[in-house]
């Protein structure tokens, strides 16, 4: 398992990236979470199969119909919290 904390800038609020983005991880089988920061990027965190997360961080490039992603910033893991599903927080 792998775990990839991600910023993502560009035209990605108000396009429902966040729902896109639930919809996909959850069709890799890809846990953790996804948020819009106050800044205007969308932050998420990303775990499961190496390929799976690859694959995620592919479609962050384009995410939702609307969105215009100009930018991703990608790090490791570790983090401390536990997975069971993913989810958008608020």
């Amino acid at each position: 398992m792998v775990i990839k904390h991600v910023y993502i800038s560009g035209r990605v609020q108000g396009v429902y990236y966040r729902e896109y983005t639930r919809r996909q991880a959850e069709r890799l089988g890809i846990k953790g979470w996804v948020k819009n920061l106050s800044d205007g990027r969308v932050e998420a965190i990303f775990a499961g199969d190496a390929a799976a997360v690859d694959k995620m961080l592919e479609w962050c490039n384009h995410g939702s119909p609307n969105a215009n992603v100009t930018g991703i910033e990608v790090a490791e893991g570790p983090v401390e919290e536990q997975f069971s599903d993913f989810k958008i927080k608020f």
